[in-house]
């Protein structure tokens, strides 16, 4: 099941980061697509290797990587590189999977999770609602600015198209140490039991101890 997670850009993040939005130089988002996803593909992406656009780049990759939630829920192990995407009216992006294997070399990702950071407040642009297919049941998300959804890369998923303004996002991809989604639901839902209990238990309670033994065993017996 998708996760949004609520304000992972704090208001001076994101302001700084819309600000350094203007700075960006774009292009062709077909570039970074699949075979397949080209063809359903109209967006343009930002080149992230100019001054400003590293500098955004170094500010979403350190609030995501360190994110505590995120690394709960995802159990990372390697992170795709990110792109920052523009989508202006009559832009979209169709039905389409992520391709399951990114990058080359020793920056191979196996894409387990997507994620997708929304950069614009959602009342400047009509559309654009990111629709996630999974266990029959279509997931629609067009979050604040500055929250994130995470969902499982396996899904067929779209970019509905948008009819006016324009829709910035931050998306990438995490290789987790946990493959399988019922095994990282359990131990996120242990972390947050563990967050739970320990506002009315002692850490080296025996509750508490025994839950965090639970844990460590289960990532132990899981984890690649």
């Amino acid at each position: 099941m998708p996760l949004l997670i609520g304000e992972v850009l704090s208001p001076e993040m994101l302001a700084s980061a819309q600000e350094r939005l203007k700075l960006l130089v774009w292009e062709d988002g077909t570039r970074t697509a699949g075979s397949v996803a080209r063809m359903v593909k109209q967006n343009k992406q930002a080149d992230l290797t100019t001054r400003a656009g590293a500098r955004l780049k170094e500010i979403l990759t350190e609030v995501v990587t360190s994110h505590a939630v995120v690394r709960s829920f995802a159990r990372p192990k390697k992170w795709s590189r990110l792109l920052v995407s523009r989508t202006e009216a009559g832009g979209g992006y169709g039905l389409h999977i992520d391709n399951a294997l990114m990058g080359k070399g020793d920056a191979e990702v196996r894409t387990d999770l997507s994620f997708t950071l929304f950069l614009s407040d959602p009342e400047t642009y009509e559309g654009g609602e990111l629709q996630i297919e999974q266990s029959g049941q279509t997931h629609s998300v067009k979050a604040a600015a500055g929250d994130m959804v995470i969902y499982p890369s396996d899904t067929l998923h779209q970019v509905t198209p948008v009819t006016s303004g324009t829709r910035y996002v931050c998306v990438g991809w995490i290789q987790s140490r946990i493959r399988g989604e019922d095994q990282r639901t359990i131990l996120y839902d242990l972390d947050n039991l563990k967050a739970e209990l320990g506002r009315t238990h002692d850490v080296n309670s025996p509750e508490m101890l025994t839950l965090s033994k639970t844990s460590a065993n289960l990532l132990r017996m899981w984890a690649e």
